[in-house]
């Protein structure tokens, strides 16, 4: 083997670790059976697909999208997945994800250099694409929460989420998908109220 098919390897291992690795937010508050990262991820990236002519009035670029989504949570495989409720600065939290990213990207030479772009991309928010992606991030948490709180038959429980996104989101598209989520929450509310069970 040679050594930059030895580092890919090594590269798809650390990758790999995301599939097993759960989402810290969900862990603190004893989700059981909680999402992993690369779970986020995956919804996140498919989300890119729903974009169309109709929806998409601003053209961003698809694959651009999705590439983004894929990568933006990448140093989570070194550093794990650091919440506000972790005792880090913002600006630590940061520098640990940079050196994480430099760390993975030069595993993978012109396809890290790719990757690390995207990431930076993400992180500074310059670019619509990023923009959007960051959408699909806010908007693949709350979804979460909601189809938790239907599953252990707990309207509201995780309302924290919810107001934490509020009024944060910016693409047309996601605004409407947002919209018809919280018509759903309030209907599911609304069942447990009707039945005596809030």
């Amino acid at each position: 083997m040679s050594l930059e098919t030895k580092k890919i390897v090594e590269f798809l291992e650390l990758v790999g670790r995301l599939k097993h690795v759960k989402r810290t937010g969900w862990v603190l508050l004893d989700i059981n059976d909680c999402e992993s990262i690369a779970g986020h991820m995956y919804r996140m990236g498919l989300m890119t697909f729903l974009l169309t002519d109709e929806n998409n009035p601003t053209n961003l670029d698809r694959f651009k999208c999705l590439q983004i989504a894929l990568v933006h949570d990448l140093a989570e495989c070194i550093v794990g997945d650091i919440t506000p409720h972790c005792g880090v600065t913002p600006e630590e939290k940061h520098r640990r994800e940079d050196e994480a990213m430099k760390e993975i990207s030069a595993l993978t030479g012109i396809a890290g250099d790719k990757m690390y772009e995207m990431y930076k991309e993400y992180e500074n928010q310059s670019s619509p694409e990023a923009k959007f992606a960051k959408d699909l991030d806010r908007y693949d948490m709350i979804l979460q929460a909601f189809e938790y709180e239907k599953r252990e038959c707990t309207p509201r429980k995780l309302q924290e989420f919810f107001n934490a996104t509020e009024g944060k989101f910016n693409h047309p598209f996601i605004k409407s998908l947002v919209e018809e989520l919280y018509k759903q929450r309030d209907e599911f509310e609304q069942k447990f109220v009707v039945n005596g069970q809030a």
